[in-house]
C-alpha cells in the first residue's frame, strides 16, 4: 500500500510529542500518547497544566521541545472546544517558527482558517490533514518504511 509523503515523513522522525493528551485515558489525545508508548517510540506530551501523562514528563508548550527539528508532532484537540482552533493556529505558528518537520493533524482538529494558515505558510507538504488517524494507519506506514 502507498502513503503520501508526508505521513512517511512524519513517522521517520526520530522523536515525536503530542498535543491533546490528558488524564483521560478514553480520550483520543492519550491513546496516540499511548500508541507511541506501546511502540517505544521517544514522545513528549504537551500539556499546559499536568506535570506527567502515561509516566512520562509533560512539557508546557511546542517552544519548550528540546530538539524541535528532528520532532514530528501530533495534534489531538477535542472538536467540541470552538477555542481549539485558536490553539491549533498557535502551535501552528510554533512549527513554523521552530521549524518543525511534520505534524498530523487529527481528524475534528482542523477548521478552515487552519487550512488556510497552513497554505499560507508554506506548510502543506509537512502536515498529514484530513485523517485518517494514526491510529488507523500509522502501523502499516510504519512497516513501509522497513
Amino acid at each position: 500500500m502507498a502513503f503520501p509523503q508526508a505521513q512517511k515523513q512524519f513517522l521517520a522522525s526520530s522523536e515525536f510529542a503530542v498535543i491533546g493528551a490528558s488524564t483521560n485515558k478514553e480520550k483520543y489525545g492519550s491513546r496516540v500518547l499511548k500508541w507511541y508508548v506501546d511502540r517505544k517510540k521517544p514522545v513528549t506530551p504537551i500539556h499546559p497544566k499536568e506535570e506527567t501523562l502515561e509516566g512520562i514528563s509533560t512539557i508546557r508548550s511546542v517552544r519548550d521541545l528540546k530538539s524541535p527539528k528532528t520532532t514530528s508532532l501530533s495534534i489531538i484537540t477535542p472538536p467540541s472546544l470552538p477555542r481549539i482552533f485558536k490553539i491549533t493556529l498557535g502551535v501552528l505558528r510554533d512549527v513554523k517558527d521552530l521549524d518543525i518537520p511534520a505534524v498530523w493533524i487529527q481528524p475534528g482538529a482542523e477548521d478552515d482558517a487552519v487550512k488556510s494558515y497552513i497554505d499560507e505558510a508554506g506548510l502543506a507538504d509537512r502536515v498529514v490533514l484530513g485523517g485518517p488517524c494514526i491510529l488507523v494507519s500509522g502501523d502499516d506506514i510504519v512497516r513501509s518504511l522497513l
